[in-house]
Order: C-alpha cells, then structure tokens, then sequence
C-alpha cells in the first residue's frame, strides 16, 4: 500500500500541507512596456483562471556566488491555488545564470522534504534556463494543489554564476545550500550550509477563482520582520496572512513581502528606494489588488536633510503610480523610534508632519495607525516597552501582531 500510495503522489504530485528617487545606483528597474509584456506571455501560458502571488520577497544585490550550487529556499504560502509557478531573478546580476534544475516540494523538517512531494519545474518545457543579467523568468505551472499556509521547498541547481548574484538578504529563515546538485533529493543530509538568505527566488504564484486577490506589504526592516521569531513566519505581514485566510467574506487571501531592511522612500542604498522598485516588486505580482505602504522611517532618521514636503512628494508618487495600475493603497502611519540611536527632535518633527498628512490627507484608500498602536502612553515618541525588540525601533512578536491586528481587513479592498 505504501509503495501504490507513493506512486499515486509521484504521478499525480499535489503539493499539500496538514517588505522624489535619486538616480539609480544599481541594476535598472524594469520598464513598464517590459512588465506588460512578460504578464502578456505569463497570461498566454498560464491555464484557464486567474494568477495571484501568494508570497514574495523583494531582490536586491547580494554578493558573488559560487558557480556550481545548489540552494535549498523555503517560503511560506499565503493563498492556497493550483498550478504553481515560480518566478526566478538575475534582476541585479551582470552575468547570465544558469539553473539547471529546479523542484519545488513541501518541507518535512530543517532541509528535508516530506517524501514523495519533491517535483521537478520547467522552464518552456525545459528542464533547465538560463536568465540573462538583468532579467526575471517564470516556470511552468506545476500540475496540483498547493495548499494556503504551506512551508514550500524551492530546490535550484544553479551553474555559471558569476559576479553579483539576486536575493533577499534577511529572511528570518533558514534556508541550506550545497556544493553540486542535489535539487532532486528530499532527504537532508547533503544540505550542510544553513544561511539566512533568499537566493534567485523572488515570488511564488497560483491559480486561483478571479474573485481572489492578494495584498504587497511594501516596506523596509519592519515588514521584512527584523526583532521576530526566526522560522516561526511571525514578521506582522505572516500574522496578517493567518487573519486573511481565517477571515470570511473577505477576498483578499494573498500577502507577498516585500519588504527590505534599511529601505528607503526617496534614495537607493539597502535596495533600491521604494520609487524605484515599486513596478518590479508590486506592481508586476499577479492578482495585487492592494498595496500596503509602510515606509519612511529610514529616510527621516537618516539625517540627509529630507523634509515633510519631500516625504509628501514621495508618497504621492507611489500612490498615483498604483492607483493609474489598479491598485488600492493603505498607507500606515510611522511608528515611534525614541531611544533608537539616530533619534533627534528634528526628525521626529518630520515623522510627527508626515503621520499627520497620512492621517488627514485623504490621498491613501484608507489609513492603518501603526503609531498609535505601537506607541507608548506615557511618552509617544517611543515604542510601547511590551511591543520593542530590544532597540527602540523594531517590533518583537507581540508587537508584530498587534500591528496585524490592527488592519481593517474590510479596507484592504476597494473599487478601482
């Protein structure tokens, strides 16, 4: 029986389970002419239905890899779907990477697979790609069912790296990787470097009924989950998710991440600036209805001079932007940083103007205060000593869930 029911998983392989620009410092982002066309062939090779990200993670320049590795990636599912597909970035590299094989399968524990569920991705058919510097490629759909909440294993066997290589740099998870290939395998013991990083992958996608949407959480060390639990997906993004899916009435399910840690609205440095990545890491995920923007902080302690005004002219880029696409925006107010280091009362002043043009402006679709909620009675520049991380500036688990408690899930939808 255990040999027939294996063979029934092997052929049939449903996958289950019980985070105003200054000039660009880095790789180009794309066009938005590039962006219709790749969702024009995406939509063209994608099965009857409709695609939503069901996670993502933003790409930015990491260093030199080695050429011949294999990386062993885990994400966790927001929306559950069919037909998987996986998106692949050389977005920052300056040489053309090679992967030679990608399975994508469900973890067990640690680097091992629960068995029978490691299955292999094509590219056009092909069991392999090659992605020129500063492109992105999508995998074929993968045949089943991948459920909502599911701990997914991206296995890559990559060759002829060379140079910068794309990633996430803090995924609060702990991924493996190995000299050779070992993509295919679903046991453990080859997978000896642990590393905290996302490499290659940028975002996952399913199929799933048009009434169904997602929501990019966009923002710097905040939601990219800094001061949380590692592997226990409990960044305020992951706690949002777990609220969506157990929510009814409500069609937003989807939560793709796309925070990154030291971001910034106006300038490039710990990635590219919010203005400059918007169209690669939101607007060009599948089935985003919603775009929720939490950024600011790292500008206005950065001590550069920015003004309430430039803050302004910032946020109302990236609102137009997503409303000319489609999208909703839910702006959050910026939380409390007294007793950070950077801290000074001239920065507080522009953090203190900018909450207040978030809050009463009315250019954002609706408004979450993660300022208030965060906040300190009893001296509100600083950040409720129940909810700090341990540096004055980053929430810990609880506060992490207060913050995802805190968004009215009815708002993440609007009519565009």
């Amino acid at each position: 029986m255990g040999v027939v029911s294996a063979l029934i998983v092997a052929v049939c392989g449903p996958l289950t389970a019980s985070s105003v620009a200054q000039a660009q410092q880095q790789a180009p982002t794309e066009t938005e002419a590039q962006v219709r066309t790749q969702s024009r062939a995406a939509a063209a090779a994608t099965p009857a239905g409709h695609s939503v990200v069901t996670w993502g993670a933003s790409a930015d320049r990491q260093g030199a890899g080695p050429a011949d590795r294999s990386y062993r990636l885990i994400v966790r599912t927001s929306v559950g779907g069919t037909d998987m597909r996986i998106r692949l970035s050389n977005a920052f590299g300056d040489h053309p990477v090679t992967f030679a094989s990608a399975y994508a399968g469900l973890q067990k524990q640690g680097a091992e697979l629960v068995h029978g569920t490691n299955r292999q991705l094509t590219f056009a058919g092909a069991a392999s790609v090659t992605v020129p510097a500063g492109e992105t490629v999508l995998s074929d759909p993968l045949p089943g069912k991948l459920a909502a909440q599911s701990n997914l294993v991206v296995s890559l066997y990559v060759t002829g790296a060379q140079g910068p290589t794309t990633g996430h740099g803090m995924a609060m998870q702990t991924n493996y990787a190995t000299a050779g290939n070992h993509a295919a395998e679903e046991g453990a013991a080859n997978w000896t470097d642990p590393m905290g990083s996302w490499y290659w992958l940028d975002a996952v996608s399913v199929q799933t009924s048009k009434a169904v949407s997602s929501v990019v959480t966009f923002g710097d060390s905040i939601t990219d989950g800094w001061a949380s639990t590692t592997d226990e997906n409990r960044r305020w993004p992951d706690y949002l998710s777990r609220r969506l899916q157990a929510a009814s009435g409500i069609t937003v399910k989807g939560v793709a991440n796309e925070g990154i840690s030291g971001n910034k609205v106006l300038a490039d440095g710990a990635g590219q600036a919010a203005l400059n990545r918007l169209q690669r890491d939101v607007l060009s995920q599948p089935g985003v209805s919603t775009v929720f923007l939490l950024e600011g902080i790292n500008d206005i302690k950065a001590h550069t001079g920015v003004t309430l005004d430039d803050m302004i002219a910032g946020y109302q880029q990236i609102i137009d932007r997503a409303h000319a696409a489609g999208k909703c925006v839910v702006g959050a107010t910026v939380m409390p940083y007294k007793g950070w280091y950077e801290y000074d009362a001239a920065g507080e002043a522009v953090r203190q103007g900018v909450n207040d043009w978030i809050r009463n402006s009315g250019k954002f679709d609706a408004v979450t205060d993660f300022d208030k909620i965060t906040r300190n009675p009893y001296d509100q520049q600083e950040i409720m000593p129940f909810f700090d991380g341990g540096d004055h500036l980053h929430p810990n688990d609880k506060g992490m869930q207060a913050m995802a408690d805190a968004v009215d899930l009815s708002a993440l939808r609007c009519d565009r």
